[in-house]
C-alpha cells in the first residue's frame, strides 16, 4: 500500500481511457495526463503523461514531448523525452533533440533529423547528433529495438 515502486502506471491499472486528437483538430497549449495520448492532428505546444504517446500519420507535434514509450508515424520537431521505448514507423520524421532509453526503427523510410541521447540501465548516457533515412540495407531487420550499451 504505501510501497516506494515508482513504475509508471499502464492506462488499465489507473482505469482511465486513452486520449485522442482527431485528424483534422488544431491544438494550441500545453497537455498534462496520466493516460495514453494519440494524435492524429496538429499540436503546437507540450505533452507530458505517464503512459504512451502515438503520433498517427497525419499527426504533428512542434513542442515538448515527455512520456514512458512513444510511436510515430507521423512528424515531430521538438524536443522529445522517452523514459522507455520510442518506435519510429516507416512514414515518421523527427527533428530536434530526442532522449531515449531504447530506440527501434521500421528498416524502410523513417526520416531521423535530430540531436539524440540513449540512456542506458545504470543511468548512463550517450550521446549523438544522427541523421539517418532508415532502408532495406538497415542490419536491423528484426524490428528489435536497438538498446545504448
Amino acid at each position: 500500500m504505501f510501497s516506494d515502486n515508482k513504475k509508471p502506471r499502464t492506462m488499465n491499472e489507473i482505469g482511465a481511457q486513452p486520449n485522442r486528437i482527431s485528424k483534422h483538430t488544431k491544438i494550441k497549449g500545453d497537455i498534462e495526463s496520466e493516460a495514453d495520448f494519440r494524435i492524429d492532428g496538429k499540436l503546437d505546444g507540450n505533452v507530458k503523461t505517464t503512459g504512451k504517446v502515438v503520433i498517427g500519420k497525419d499527426g504533428y507535434i512542434h513542442g515538448k514531448v515527455e512520456c514512458v514509450n512513444a510511436d510515430i508515424e507521423g512528424s515531430f520537431n521538438g524536443e522529445l523525452l522517452v523514459s522507455d521505448l520510442l518506435s519510429l514507423k516507416s512514414s515518421a520524421v523527427i527533428e530536434g533533440t530526442v532522449s531515449v532509453t531504447k530506440l527501434a526503427v521500421e528498416p524502410v523510410g523513417a526520416t531521423f533529423n535530430a540531436s539524440c541521447t540513449m540512456k542506458g540501465k545504470g543511468g548512463s548516457q550517450n550521446s549523438s547528433s544522427s541523421s539517418f533515412k532508415s532502408s532495406l540495407s538497415s542490419s536491423n531487420r528484426n524490428n528489435e529495438p536497438a538498446k545504448a550499451s
